[in-house]
């Protein structure tokens, strides 16, 4: 395994505080989902640097395959979240959470397109970026990262589950009924 190269290190540590900037306020508050939402986006820029020289090895190998969809289900779940987010959810600073982005403080309920499955769209989409990644090339430290990675994703999104619940109440209640966490049908 070849250690990072001194490109992949200025990468890392420059996009590292493009992350620190975007994500100052929510680490500032260990309570909002941001904060965790930040370490992912480390984890998942250390899985894309550390497995960049395997990127396009063995296109048809069976890891390259799984990855790559892993990866364009990523960009679908993305664009989709947002595509609902700004057409269905409207938005509205909030002072309860000052941390949020902009497009995360929608006045709406959104329960349509890829939210009438699914209540986490955009972790589910760093998800399947981190696991993608990741299986570019196994590595116990790609491993450990991957996991700690979905963990905080897993932590970040019960938090806002807690944050949606009492901005939405009981119409929230009742769409987690509906939907599951992160992935259709399954989790």
């Amino acid at each position: 395994m070849e250690p990072f190269s001194l490109t992949r290190i200025v990468l890392f540590v420059v996009l590292s505080l493009v992350f620190l900037v975007i994500s100052w306020k929510p680490l500032h508050n260990p309570r909002c989902h941001g904060f965790y939402r930040f370490f992912a986006f480390e984890g998942i820029l250390f899985l894309v640097l550390h497995n960049h020289p395997f990127w396009f090895d063995d296109w048809n190998a069976p890891n390259q395959i799984v990855s790559w969809l892993l990866l364009s289900a990523s960009v679908l779940f993305v664009a989709q979240g947002l595509h609902m987010l700004r057409t269905a959810g409207g938005s509205k600073g909030r002072a309860d959470a000052p941390e949020n982005f902009a497009f995360e403080n929608t006045v709406n309920l959104v329960t349509g397109g890829i939210y009438r499955y699914i209540r986490h769209p955009m972790y589910s989409s760093l998800m399947l970026l981190a696991w993608g990644a990741f299986l570019k090339h196994f590595s116990p430290a790609g491993l450990i990262v991957v996991a700690v990675t979905t963990a905080l994703l897993v932590v970040a999104g019960y938090i806002e589950e807690k944050e949606n619940l009492a901005f939405f109440g009981p119409a929230y209640l009742e769409y987690r009924k509906t939907t599951r966490m992160f992935l259709p049908f399954l989790l």
